[in-house]
């Protein structure tokens, strides 16, 4: 009978641990004057790119608490009432212990579950590399010379160091969430080329790569490959693609219904400064070489039909218009690469793009030249 109930313990006792928790316990503490029943908020990024409350929770003694369930890592935010800045911390099931100054919350200690540990442990190393770049940028503000000059090339190898530490933590750290984080931002900021990132990418987790963050990865690098193969489609000496769109009057345009001996694709909007600086220079070279040739298609980027129609008549802009009032998700932009304007593209009689961008007194010089 005895063994029969140590056996039966050993299996309980191994049960519970290798059981995984199944909610989160998130306890905090403020060191520093604070009011009792001050509010301390859980907030995540919502689908508006602003912070959501998730939870709210109230201070005794500088303590408080969070429970809740996460069955998939995400990375969430606490604010406290009244306090400047906030800090970072990853939900996920387990006890998370929170440690903080009152006056210094972005420094504050988060452990507890590998999640955060790894976060700490990478923001610790991160520090440091920041802690040089700013010593650096300090004694930039009073050098010159060579000694500017040298100080610029120091910033320089700092920064790849930085990069190369970012990257050699995603391919040590793949179970981490921070890897899929970092990745999804050296994707947004172009660190690294389409193949570097697919390559590092392959080797997360896939309970990573099933996270928020993760999946932000993935449509990152399908955009990518969106974003090449429209810049090869786009190129001088490429066939331009077709596409057609709402005109004017709202029925639908293609390009090939437009062609002249000369076609400007024009990508353009009413909100764009820069597009309505160039108009008047559009519309000289339109008059002088219509009627020789050139065909003009202009393809807003507006957020509403008034705002197009309104421009189109101010700057007086008589060639054809299309306009899907799409903004940059418009898809004849995507299939163009154009991810700026104004972006212009100039297309020969065969339609083949012979020049991208040219404005001003180069616009009427090139298209001069393919008239004759």
């Amino acid at each position: 009978m005895k063994n029969s109930i140590v056996i039966l313990l050993a299996g309980i006792l191994l049960f519970s641990c290798n059981s995984k928790p199944e909610s989160y316990t998130l306890n905090g503490k403020l060191r520093g004057e604070l009011t009792d029943g001050t509010q301390v908020f859980l907030k995540t990024i919502g689908e508006n790119n602003q912070p959501m409350d998730i939870d709210t929770a109230t201070t005794t003694n500088g303590e408080f608490t969070f429970t809740g369930k996460s069955d998939i890592p995400e990375l969430h935010y606490i604010f406290v009432e009244q306090l400047p800045g906030y800090t970072a911390v990853i939900l996920e099931n387990g006890e998370i212990q929170f440690n903080a100054q009152r006056d210094s919350m972005g420094f504050a200690e988060i452990s507890g579950t590998f999640q955060n540990d790894a976060f700490a442990d990478y923001m610790e190393q991160s520090r440091e590399i920041s802690m040089q770049a700013q010593s650096i940028q300090q004694d930039m503000k009073s050098a010159s010379g060579e000694a500017a000059v040298a100080l610029q090339d120091e910033m320089k190898e700092l920064q790849e160091e930085y990069k190369t530490f970012e990257l050699d933590y995603v391919k040590n750290n793949p179970n981490a969430l921070i890897s899929a984080l970092v990745l999804d931002r050296a994707i947004t900021t172009k660190a690294v080329s389409l193949e570097e990132v697919e390559e590092i990418y392959n080797t997360l987790s896939e309970d990573i790569k099933n996270t928020k963050p993760g999946k932000q990865v993935q449509e990152g690098i399908e955009k990518l490959k969106a974003s090449e193969e429209a810049g090869k489609n786009s190129s001088i000496g490429a066939k331009a693609p077709e596409f057609s769109g709402p005109s004017l009057d709202g029925s639908e345009l293609a390009l090939k219904d437009v062609m002249g001996k000369v076609t400007l694709i024009d990508f353009w909007a009413g909100w764009c400064r820069p597009c309505r600086a160039e108009n008047p220079n559009i519309v000289a070279v339109y008059n002088k070489y219509h009627d020789k040739g050139l065909n003009i298609l202009g393809v807003s980027l507006d957020r509403t039909e008034e705002a197009w129609k309104k421009a189109i008549a101010e700057d007086g802009l008589e060639w054809n218009h299309i306009s899907n009032i799409a903004y940059f998700d418009d898809q004849i932009a995507k299939l163009y690469n154009v991810d700026a304007i104004p972006a212009a593209f100039l297309l020969d009689e065969n339609g083949v793009i012979v020049a991208k961008n040219l404005r001003g007194p180069a616009l009427e010089a090139k298209v001069a030249e393919l008239l004759n």
